[in-house]
């Protein structure tokens, strides 16, 4: 009997809610994330002018090579059966790591290259070619990456010389370097701030009992206008 009533008197201090009470729901964090990093846009060097048209807002990785303006599509998969349904699906550009020739770097670059800015290339007749148009289109498709290396380009010795032969059969005045040009602007700017405001003459002390040329050319011309 005393068995019996110890066991009874354990089953009585015994609950489901205590027996809860006691279980762990805590849920283990995870050490990775299937969240895709955010894609940043690409910047340029500093030595390197500005991109006309700035990074790509949509498909950013066509800044990382040569795409000729091709970008990701989206669109319907229909099907040939009876109640001719519908899939979203997207079409990728055809990229592929190419090795190219450059004449003007004088070097191979392995570039990513999509096969309709490949073709282009082969038309134009070569990677420096195909960089180097002044065509609004063509400056568009080039991208960021496109736009660096055209400017790699542009300051070779080989092309640098090229240039040169070009602005003599045309006449053309010797280009000046970035520096000099930024040099001449300023003091143009600083020569037309001088004339409009006249500082000089302004600043310059009156003697006593003379009067103000400035103020007295001022009403000459007040009185003709009235007249």
């Amino acid at each position: 009997m005393a068995g019996l009533q110890t066991r009874v008197n354990m089953t009585g201090h015994f609950s489901l809610a205590s027996a809860f009470r006691n279980l762990s729901l805590s849920i283990p964090k995870r050490s990775f994330s299937t969240t895709l990093a955010p894609q940043s846009d690409a910047q340029l060097p500093e030595h390197v002018p500005p991109y006309p048209f700035g990074p790509r807002q949509w498909y950013k990785q066509a800044d990382t090579g040569l795409y000729g303006g091709a970008m990701i599509r989206f669109g319907n998969k229909i099907s040939k059966g009876r109640n001719e349904g519908k899939t979203r699906r997207s079409w990728k550009p055809n990229v592929r790591r190419k090795k190219i020739r450059s004449d003007a770097l004088g070097e191979d670059l392995f570039i990513k290259v999509t096969r309709k800015a490949l073709r282009t290339i082969q038309k134009e007749g070569g990677l420096d070619n195909y960089l180097l148009s002044d065509r609004i289109a063509r400056i568009r498709e080039l991208g960021m990456f496109g736009w660096e290396l055209r400017w790699k380009v542009m300051q070779t010795p080989a092309m640098q010389e090229r240039f040169q032969e070009e602005r003599a059969k045309i006449g053309a005045p010797e280009q000046k370097s970035f520096e000099e040009w930024i040099k001449d602007k300023e003091e143009e700017i600083n020569a037309k701030v001088q004339e409009r405001m006249n500082l000089q003459q302004v600043t310059k002390p009156r003697n006593k009992g003379k009067a103000d040329p400035q103020r007295f050319q001022q009403l000459l011309e007040s009185a003709k206008a009235a007249q």
